[in-house]
């Protein structure tokens, strides 16, 4: 389990056909979960400089492989008594979104991400989102899109900074979202009162 808080501005050394290859102080162990942008990955090699990570088909399939270049954000998976800030992340991206405009209003940045309409209902307003491994609140929700809010610290210590209209970004919907649609579309959920939905809901 992740935050969505970034840990650090990682270098990628190279990547290869379901191998990346990264230089970073951050010091994992061996079979270490770690997000990269925003994407859990098991750690399968440690160099002097970094380690390595390795992607499996369908993880390349569901993320934006053309950001694994220059700098990635990275964080290491959570441990048992570290202090939680941030929202609970499971590095499983839901789909890619596009960025469609960027607004700057001085003391913010208003965002506006295209995504498919079939996640809006995985996109809650005042929700949690994971943009890229970002943890970041939704201000508004449209029919096929949604917009966010950046504060300045965001886009200079993070890869925020650097997106444009047309960027691509890796995006995990809030998780309780997800398992609540999940009980309420599948066949036994038809049967359900709101009494069974409130308290299967209480266990996560």
């Amino acid at each position: 389990m992740f935050t969505g808080l970034i840990r650090e501005m990682a270098m990628v050394k190279s990547f290869g056909t379901n191998r990346l290859s990264l230089k970073a102080t951050h010091k994992p162990k061996l079979g270490d979960s770690i997000a990269i942008n925003g994407t859990c990955l098991s750690v399968v090699s440690i160099e002097h400089d970094g380690f390595s990570v390795e992607l499996s088909p369908e993880t390349l399939d569901h993320i934006a492989t053309e950001k694994l270049k220059d700098r990635v954000h990275i964080e290491p998976a959570m441990m048992m008594g570290d202090r939680f800030e941030g929202h609970i992340v499971q590095g499983h991206i839901d789909t890619i979104g596009t960025i469609t405009s960027i607004h700057d209003h001085g003391n913010s940045y208003e965002v506006v991400i295209a995504v498919d309409a079939a996640f809006i209902p995985l996109i809650p307003p005042k929700g949690s989102i994971t943009i890229d491994g970002i943890s970041l609140t939704v201000n508004e929700v449209m029919r096929d899109a949604f917009r966010l809010t950046i504060i300045p610290i965001t886009m200079r210590e993070t890869l925020f900074g650097t997106y444009q209209k047309g960027t691509r970004v890796n995006i995990e919907t809030d998780v309780f979202a997800r398992y609540m649609r999940h009980i309420l579309t599948t066949s036994t959920a038809k049967t359900m009162s709101w009494d069974d939905v409130d308290r299967i809901s209480a266990l996560y």
